[in-house]
């Protein structure tokens, strides 16, 4: 590579570094005054001063935006969902399960809006893409493993993948949302619902 293709390049890693944190920082601004499910990708673009063509080159909807701006949010999840399990990794599955789902349904409290991004998408399969995010796939493979571990020998309990799924739907954003505001429940309330619908036993 010579000198012009080498400064070429990094100005053009540097240019798609400042539309990216233009991008974000503009996305961040809209979701906090409308909320994320009344703005639109168009909305995004004229907010950052760029074409949409630039915009979707990055981000192919909402979801994928939303999951940029809590990368490090989720990434700090998964260390402290780390860290319960190696605290508690002598103790029953059961307990290390609860402990996983305390702290996703706070982490759920904190960051309501931006979740919710990253669980819709403006594809025609909603339900496939969240379940292709890669939060989803990741707490889903944790989720197995220690529902694996709960399984009681001799009896025939549901399948972990789906009780791990079936799980996960109960604990996406209109699920809880609607346990919270049309059911009452408070977060307490809602993880003993769970703990009592999915029949979890201290194993």
């Amino acid at each position: 590579m010579n000198d012009t293709e080498e400064t070429q390049g990094r100005s053009e890693r540097r240019d798609a570094a400042e539309n990216r944190q233009r991008i974000l920082d503009a996305a961040l601004r809209l979701f906090e005054h409308n909320g994320v499910e009344q703005v639109s990708m168009n909305q995004i673009a004229t907010e950052a001063k760029i074409g949409p063509g630039t915009l979707y080159r990055r981000y192919r909807n909402k979801s994928e935006l939303c999951l940029d701006l809590m990368k490090e949010n989720i990434i700090i999840l998964f260390e402290n969902i780390e860290a319960h399990l190696t605290q508690n990794r002598t103790a029953p599955a059961s307990q290390r399960l609860k402990g996983v789902l305390i702290l996703f349904i706070r982490f759920r409290e904190k960051k309501s809006q931006l979740l919710t991004g990253v669980e819709e998408s403006t594809t025609t399969n909603r339900f496939r893409s969240r379940t292709q995010s890669p939060l989803y796939v990741e707490l889903h493979q944790l989720l197995v493993g220690l529902l694996d571990e709960m399984t009681v020998t001799g009896h025939t309990p549901p399948d972990s993948v789906f009780k791990a799924d079936m799980l996960l739907m109960a604990l996406s954003s209109d699920s809880y949302s609607f346990q919270k505001e049309e059911r009452g429940y408070s977060s307490e309330k809602f993880l003993e619902q769970i703990w009592l619908t999915f029949n979890f036993q201290d194993v």
